[in-house]
């Protein structure tokens, strides 16, 4: 039996920045609800440009995740925007605790 494997890759480093438009069909989402995530502080414009936001790549996969978070957990813009920022704290306070040598992580 022969098997498919197929890959799938996205580079958004470097200095590509993508506007709300191009970040929105990236994440499937669309472009209101970038702005809204936007307005709300929750992604950000890495550069301003003739009035119009752009963004790095790091705001594709936070685009991503709100749409996960709102798909998995059945939740409204404002419970999914709570989850991600509770998501973003804790991610800072284990980088805290890993800067201060301190372990966080349940091992046997």
């Amino acid at each position: 039996m022969n098997a498919a494997i197929v890959v799938s890759c996205e580079w958004l480093g470097g200095e590509r920045w993508l506007t709300l438009e191009e970040l929105a069909v990236a994440a499937g989402a669309s472009p209101s609800f970038v702005r809204a995530l936007w307005e709300e502080g929750l992604i950000e414009a890495g550069l301003i440009e003739a009035g119009a936001p752009r963004f790095e790549g790091m705001a594709l996969e936070r685009v991503r995740r709100m749409r996960r978070l709102m798909r998995d957990f059945e939740a409204g813009f404002t419970a999914a925007a709570m989850m991600m920022e509770l998501i973003d704290e804790i991610a800072r306070l284990r980088r805290m605790l890993d800067r201060a040598g301190i372990s966080w992580r349940d091992e046997p």
